[in-house]
Order: structure tokens, then sequence, then C-alpha cells
């Protein structure tokens, strides 16, 4: 266990205490009022059931929440006032807000682009325009987009295009651990900080506490990276829930990598945590990077002391020759708990309904809202050939639990599942019909689709279509089906089945 994580359980430790003694405090003082006070909580407890059943929130949450106020009416009220709702993030929408007036306004949606999406498919054109119109993110053309079915060869081309970085490099994970990957990516960062590169480096201070310590950040600042811990873990707060679960490598505007795959030796199968790891990533070049280098720019400038100057991100020259692009179209966006609306739950819900051959799916957790999982089972039902990887090995013990209880609705359905018997599956991606997918850091469980910022990228017509198809079928072959008589039926397991549903929103 790391130094870090040792003191920052010794620093939450008093915060929690200090926040029951201040409860328990102010309910002593409060006890000659008792009667007055509980009928004010109960009508504070009132007024907050209504307004969770007002919300636009995910039924299945709103029905934990309603369960905990209602069964809890002053110590639930207290809990759903910290941490259940939207307003606890506003210090970090704040801060996001200020970051973008350093920037110039997000660029617009290209119209030729557009309208040829829209001549070549008019449905899914207005799924792109939605998209657009909740993110700001614009879709482009693409001039290359590369699939990778494992972290190690998406590992292996990283470097190659670090040791070519003349201008900066963005980099911004989720979790960051020390190791062959790490080690061999900071070394050519401090060599390109060294020589006048613009090195900047964000990660999530709760998704690598155990693994990447003060004196790891220390090393790098030392060797001139410019570092930013996202959301530091100090007290507890309501900003708490909101993690940093993004993964990009931008280098110079000209190429960007994303996908699963966080910064540590699990994830290019150099040690072996939980059998072997399958991840998947993609490598972009053209306009589409634009988008990326945006995404970080706006996060780092929110949270940074220092922004970003606007000479470095301006037009770069190109990494390869730009011809008119003829490898389809992407749309790269930020998914963000601040939204109105869940993004990536509804893109998918979306994807699924218009759906008419396939609907395939990796996924490392499967803890689905109600509207998502009746989109998975009415698009089965229709038949639809819906498919779902998920891990053979777990790396979550409990999560993995909660993600088998939602097999049997959807096998019902008919929604095939199969997990992958070598190890942890941990690729995020989803394959509709011919011609369309997503691939990003989006996994179909609460956390990552209403309350982490993700980022995700929608792919028309793109090369890379074709060999997540290829790469999905060869990963099925390893991978064991899943059927009703597997799982048993007894009313030992319905029950359980049902209560880990209804606590699903808590992982």
């Amino acid at each position: 266990m790391s130094k870090k994580f040792v003191r920052r359980v010794i620093a939450v430790i008093p915060a929690a205490a200090l926040e029951l003694f201040w409860v328990f405090a102010l309910m002593r003082w409060l006890a000659p009022y008792a009667t007055l006070v509980n009928l004010m909580l109960s009508l504070f407890a009132f007024l907050y059931v209504l307004y969770i059943m007002a919300s636009r929130n995910e039924p299945a949450y709103k029905t934990l929440w309603l369960l905990v106020i209602l069964g809890m009416p002053v110590f639930g009220t207290i809990l759903y006032f910290c941490f259940g709702n939207k307003r606890t993030a506003r210090p970090i929408k704040k801060k996001l807000e200020k970051g973008r007036t350093l920037l110039p306004k997000l660029r617009a949606q290209d119209a030729d682009v557009a309208e040829e999406l829209r001549g070549e498919n008019p449905r899914l054109a207005q799924t792109f325009d939605w998209l657009h119109n909740q993110t700001g993110f614009p879709v482009d053309r693409c001039q290359k987009a590369e699939y990778y079915p494992i972290g190690e060869k998406m590992f292996e081309r990283m470097l190659t295009d670090l040791r070519m970085a003349e201008r900066f490099i963005f980099a911004e994970y989720f979790i960051v651990g020390r190791g062959k990957m790490w080690d061999e990516m900071s070394r050519i960062m401090a060599e390109k900080a060294a020589r006048g590169v613009d090195v900047r480096f964000m990660y999530d201070d709760l998704g690598s506490i155990s693994t990447f310590s003060e004196e790891n950040l220390r090393w790098l600042e030392q060797h001139g990276i410019k570092c930013v811990r996202f959301n530091p873990l100090i007290f507890i707060k309501g900003t708490l829930n909101y993690r940093d679960h993004r993964k990009m490598l931008v280098i110079d505007g000209r190429v960007a990598f994303s996908g699963g795959i966080n910064l540590a030796d699990e994830y290019i199968n150099a040690v072996a945590k939980y059998g072997h790891w399958k991840d998947t990533g993609f490598r972009l070049t053209g306009e589409p990077v634009r988008s990326y280098t945006r995404m970080f720019a706006e996060f780092w400038n929110a949270f940074s002391k220092e922004a970003i100057p606007a000479e470095l991100l301006s037009t770069p020259r190109a990494l390869e020759p730009l011809t008119r692009a003829e490898n389809g179209f992407a749309l790269s966006y930020c998914d963000s708990p601040l939204y109105s609306e869940a993004v990536s739950n509804s893109l998918f819900i979306e994807l699924l309904s218009q759906a008419t051959r396939r609907a395939w799916f990796y996924t490392p957790y499967l803890l689905l809202g109600d509207n998502l999982r009746e989109a998975f089972m009415r698009a089965a039902s229709r038949g639809v050939d819906v498919r779902i990887i998920m891990p053979g090995v777990p790396d979550k013990p409990l999560v993995y639990r909660m993600s088998r209880s939602y097999y049997r609705p959807l096998l019902q359905a008919g929604v095939r599942i199969f997990e992958y018997t070598p190890g942890f599956m941990h690729a995020k991606a989803c394959l509709i019909d011919d011609e369309t997918c997503t691939i990003g850091t989006v996994n179909l469980d609460y956390r990552s689709l209403f309350l982490h910022f993700e980022n995700n990228t929608l792919f028309y017509r793109a090369s890379l279509v074709k060999d997540l198809e290829a790469d999905y079928l060869q990963t099925q072959e390893q991978s064991r089906e899943r059927t009703l008589g597997d799982l048993g039926e007894n009313l030992g397991k319905w029950v359980l089945d049902g209560i880990l549903r209804v606590f699903a929103p808590l992982c």
C-alpha cells in the first residue's frame, strides 16, 4: 500500500468523523424541539422525493435514492443533498466554465460534412446532429483511423509518435502506475521537455491513488513536465463522485490516441493481474484530432494554475500529407455529469434503436439503467443480433456479481452474452450493423454513464469498423457463451439479483 494512499485515508477519517460529530451534535442540540424538527425534516424529505421524481435522472438511480430517503428521512436527505444530486458538481462546473473563456469558441460544424452525412444516412445523421448539439463537438471527415485490438500494439505506436513530438505532448489518464509502460513513456516525455517540447500530464487523483505517489509526481515536475491532479482526494466532499475517467494522448495536434488503455503494465500484458488483459484503442490523424486537443485544453485550463498558451494550440503542420479524407466520419466528444442529459447512455439507446442487423458490445462491467436495459432487450426482441462480451476473470468480484445479476432478463429477451475466458475484458466499444461503431472510455455502468467525465468517438464508414468486427469475432472464439441454464433458478438468486440491481448505482 503506497504512502500516498495511507496519507489520504488518514486525512479522510477525521473529515468523516467531524461530519458525523456535527450531525449528532446538531440532533442533540435540537432534542428539545424534536417534534418540530422531525416535522420540518419530514417535509424536506417529502420535497426531495418530489424533486427526485420530477428530475430526468435514470429511473434506477431515482429508485435507490427514494428508498434511502423514505427509509431514513433525516440521514437519507443529508446523504442526497451531499452526494446524490448534480448541484454538488457546481465547483467543477465553475472551473470548467472559467477555463473555456481562455480558449477560442468551439469550432462550428462544417455544413458540407453534415449535408454529406444527411445524404448518405439521414437517420444516423440525426444522431450526429443531436450529439453535436449536446456536446458542442463537430463531426469531421477522417484522414486516418487505426484500430488496435490489444494494448501492447497501441503502446508500440504511442512510443514511436512520442519520439516524433516537436511542439507539445498532452496526456490525460484515469490510472497511471510505475512499470515498463509508464517508465518508457515518461523517459521520452522528460527528454522531449528538456528539448523545449511543452509536455503536460493530467491524471485522476482517486483513480491513481494506490499506484502513483507524490515522489512520482515530483520526478515529473523536476524534469520539466507540467502536471495536474484532477479532483484531489483530501477531504470528503460532494465532488468526490465525479472522476476523470478519460484516456487520451495528443501529440502536436497531429495525432491522438484513445480507448480503454490506461498507463499501467497490466494494460500491455507486461504483468498478469487477472489473466490476459484484453483492451482496445485507436489512433487518429487529421481534423478529428482537434477535438481531442480541445478536450484536453478545456480540462487543463480549468484545473491548472497555468493556462495553455494560445499559440501552442494553433493549427499544426500535418504529421502525414493531408489529402481529401476518404476514411469515413468521426465525432469525438467529452461526456460529462454536468450535462442535462446522460449523453453516452442516450447515444447507446439511439444506436440500439437504429440497429437492423447487429449490435455487438465490449464492456468490463454491465450495470445498466432501466432505459438502456430496455433498449438492449427491445433490439434483441425484434430480431437484431445483440451480443455482449464480458470478462471471464473479474477485477472487482462484487461488481462482477452485480453485472451477472443483469444476465437473466437480457438472455430471456434474446441477447447473447459471452465471457472472455483467458482473463479480464477491459475494452469499451460497440458495433452497429456494418458501418457504425463507437470506441472510447465509456463502460456500461452507472459511474461511466452518469457520474464520470469520459471521452468517446462515434465512427461511420471508417476502416476501423471492419477491424473491430474482425477482432470481435476472434475474441468471441476465446469466450464462453452464457445461457439461462448456466444461471440456475431459485428464489434466493432471484431475490439477491433484485437487491444487487437496486444498489448497482452505488458501484
